[in-house]
């Protein structure tokens, strides 16, 4: 699959470019409607005072008034417009991002915080929405309140520059001390929203063996690093911010006694006094904003690189061309499978096939590398090396919603979703069709147990299933997986909750897909879940040690062979020697 290499986020943005333009163009209108107050005081001083003309002081106080209210509404659309962009960003990225989700899982190491990339795209967009994005608007205008400042005096210039360039050093210094300590801050967050989820999830073992104490001390050191780096930017920056206000405050109590020596020195007006200082005040405001946001920033900054990396990891499923819906065979070349984030190699040069009505049983010990196998036969893995095919195509050939109709799976843990019971073994699906619905729980044999729930199919099951037991799960799971009648229905483990109605249940719905010429792959420990197949794979090591007919692969394992009595070292010739005894071979020629 090709993998489009251009950040998806600067392209989200980069459709908001109008959007951008106009807040650049109302911050200019904003900017210079700010001189408004300095220019006011200016002729208020010069000329009303001077002249005592009440009409030019209502003149000019009408006029100041009516610009201060059109910058009000200019600032008020700015602010609108940035929440929108923000919005819009969320909007056009947010798929993405949970597909990135989703399926970071399927090709990454188990742990962290899988919800991440959703909290830095809260992140980008509350920093878009606020007040931060202003400040850099604002900015570039800072030369031109300079330059009035040294059309009034240079001397006045001269210090208005002097507080820009140490409120720039202050920005930097900002900066550089909180971007480390930010991001180890989201390193221990996501350590402990991990440990959190983790607990949330074992809480019966935590209960039940006293676990809970030691959990919370692991947990409450992460947090403590967590709350550690996340006080230590706080410090940073509300220490650099309260800096530059009590200095821009000094800078302008300054420019006003620097305007009064000028006055008393008949080297300028009287209005100089009051509107340098105000205009001083203002053209450092937005380097003052933006340090006191800085920390906002450095965040959005970092969630900006890592959603771009993990959208570039995970690029979008491009379409790919209708195939025929499967329905001859099943097929794995050479396969060596590897799992996400390692280089151990759990399955090696798996070789097999399978026709339309058949079912295989794959067994074998603990870390045998059925799980895995299991997995790439539905697409969850990716073999490095080798492939899976249907009818002859790879598993890549499809898209996954595409491949997912002709697909049933049933994992080991059967989670389900919180909703209904029909919107579960529909698969979520908007529009589920009642009649497949009913017809994969029947085939399930759990039609009558739903409709004794106290709202049948419409029960809500809460989060993972909560209120039902592990067999209802289990087998809610299974109509899940026959849903639609998909060609290659894969089960891992689908008995291991299940008594004995429930595996009856079990085997007489795989002898159904086989019956409308389906494929059944069981993975199994209990001989019971075997029933229904007619060919079994047997794994050791990640590797195929016998696959053929289910009746020759069990002869084959049972097959007894005699074991020769241990030798004595010191034989009594009176001591009568035991008959040899005939122990089972479990070790199964390929």
């Amino acid at each position: 699959m090709r993998v489009d290499r251009k950040s998806e986020l600067k392209a989200a943005l980069a459709r908001c470019q109008r959007a951008f333009l106009g807040v650049a163009v109302m911050s200019g209108v904003v900017n210079v409607l700010t001189l408004t107050g300095s220019f006011f005081m200016l002729e208020v001083y010069d000329r009303v005072i001077p002249a005592r003309s009440i009409p030019t002081l209502i003149g000019l106080g009408g006029l100041a008034l009516a610009l201060f209210l059109f910058q009000g509404v200019i600032e008020i659309i700015r602010s609108r417009v940035l929440a929108r962009i923000g919005c819009s960003l969320d909007e056009r990225v947010a798929p993405r991002v949970f597909d990135a989700v989703v399926r970071y899982p399927l090709k990454s190491p188990a742990g962290g915080d899988g919800l991440l990339p959703l909290r830095d795209l809260d992140q980008i967009r509350n920093f878009l929405s606020g007040l931060g994005p202003t400040a850099f608007f604002d900015l570039p205008w800072l030369p031109v309140y300079l330059g009035v400042c040294f059309l009034f005096h240079p001397l006045i210039g001269v210090s208005a520059l002097l507080g820009a360039i140490v409120l720039a050093v202050l920005a930097l210094l900002t900066d550089r001390l909180t971007r480390r300590p930010q991001g180890e801050a989201t390193r221990h967050g996501a350590r402990r929203n991990e440990l959190s989820d983790a607990g949330r999830h074992n809480a019966e073992v935590l209960h039940a063996m006293g676990m809970q104490a030691n959990l919370a001390r692991v947990w409450g050191e992460e947090s403590r690093a967590y709350l550690a780096r996340q006080r230590r930017v706080a410090d940073i920056a509300g220490g650099f911010g309260a800096v530059s206000k009590v200095f821009r405050m000094i800078l302008q109590s300054g420019v006003l006694a620097l305007g009064a020596y000028l006055v008393i020195q008949g080297q300028a007006t009287g209005g100089i006094i009051i509107a340098s200082s105000i205009l001083v005040s203002r053209a450092l405001a937005p380097a003052e904003l933006a340090i006191a946001h800085w920390r906002g920033f450095v965040a959005a900054q970092q969630g900006w690189a890592r959603l771009n990396e993990i959208l570039a990891r995970f690029p979008a499923e491009t379409d790919t061309l209708a195939l025929p819906p499967p329905r001859v065979a099943l097929t794995v070349e050479q396969a060596c499978l590897v799992p996400p984030g390692t280089q151990r190699v759990v399955v090696s040069d798996m070789t097999f096939g399978l026709k339309a009505g058949q079912g295989v049983g794959i067994i074998g010990p603990s870390a045998s590398g059925k799980s895995s196998l299991a997995r790439a036969l539905v697409g969850v893995w990716a073999p490095a090396r080798g492939s899976v095919r249907l009818d002859g195509a790879t598993l890549d050939q499809w898209s996954a919603e595409t491949l997912g109709r002709h697909i049933g799976y049933l994992p080991q843990e059967a989670d389900l979703f919180a909703g209904t019971i029909a919107s579960n073994i529909a698969r979520l699906s908007p529009a589920p069709d009642a009649e497949a619905v009913i017809a994969a729980a029947r085939t399930a044999d759990v039609h009558d147990l739903i409709l004794r729930m106290p709202d049948g199919y419409e029960t809500l099951i809460g989060p993972g299933g909560a209120s039902l037991s592990a067999g209802q799960r289990q087998r809610i799971g299974l109509a899940r997986a026959l849903y639609g009648n998909p060609f290659l229905v894969v089960l891992d483990e689908p008995n291991a909750n299940l008594d004995e109605p429930g595996e009856l249940a079990l085997t007489r719905a795989m002898l159904s897909v086989r019956a409308r010429g389906g494929i059944v792959v069981c993975v199994a420990h209990r001989p019971s879940a075997l029933a229904a197949v007619d060919l079994l794979l047997v794994l050791e090591e990640g590797r195929a040690r016998a696959f053929g007919p289910k009746d020759e692969i069990m002869k084959q394992m049972m097959r007894p062979t005699a074991v020769p009595a241990p030798r004595a070292e010191v034989a009594d010739a009176r001591t009568p020697q035991k008959p040899k005894q005939k122990t089972p071979n479990l070790k199964v020629r390929a």
